[in-house]
């Protein structure tokens, strides 16, 4: 269902439709719902919004709940409903994808469908060359699965490695580590989570 994710499909009226949504909720739970605190937002802003044309973006993180992604963008002054500038993301194939209502809803929310253990090769790891080699922005989850353990990331696999080395411009790449959002396992915890991002600039 990649034409899903072109912004062509639609004249982008369904993109803009279910990221205006998305990001809407994330902007409830991170800014409203939630104390949520930022360091070196500005890094993170200036390259969503400004880095130089044609030069793409990878930001990678811990991974600590299934809402990592879309609430961490959800912080106060970022265009979280912004279609143009929203992150494309590598999710999980057995999770986002596993039907075809799934997989629309996913797939215009700029997520790129990854089989866990399929290897750095796989399908779709090359439509995330794709995007990189159109400048844009990729999120990606190194660790390759959620883990609540408050410690330092834990080993990181090679798929990002291999985006960077296969990207034909060099990526800019952002390393982000977040606090308090293993509290989201049930939504009536996600009041009382004090959610930390830091950019690692």
């Amino acid at each position: 269902m990649e034409w899903a994710g072109r912004g062509t499909h639609l004249r982008g009226i369904p993109r803009k439709m279910v990221i205006g949504a998305v990001g809407g909720f994330a902007k409830l739970v991170a800014s409203f719902l939630n104390s949520t605190s930022v360091r070196n937002a500005d890094t993170l802003l200036s390259l969503v919004r400004s880095r130089p044309p044609g030069t793409p973006l990878i930001t990678v993180s811990n991974h600590m709940s299934t809402l990592d992604d879309p609430v961490m963008w959800g912080f106060k002054g970022f265009p979280t409903m912004d279609a143009n500038l929203a992150r494309w993301v590598l999710a999980a194939e057995d999770i986002c994808f596993k039907n075809p209502l799934y997989s629309y809803v996913f797939r215009l929310g700029k997520c790129i469908p990854i089989t866990r253990g399929g290897g750095i090769y796989q399908e779709h790891m090359n439509e995330a060359v794709e995007r990189l080699s159109n400048g844009e922005w990729l999120h990606t989850f190194p660790e390759g699965k959620v883990s609540q353990e408050d410690t330092p990331i834990r080993r990181v696999k090679w798929g990002t490695a291999s985006l960077i080395v296969r990207a034909p411009v060099t990526p800019i790449v952002l390393p982000i580590v977040h606090h308090g959002f293993e509290k989201f396992g049930l939504f009536d915890q996600v009041v009382e989570a004090s959610l930390q991002m830091s950019c690692c600039a």
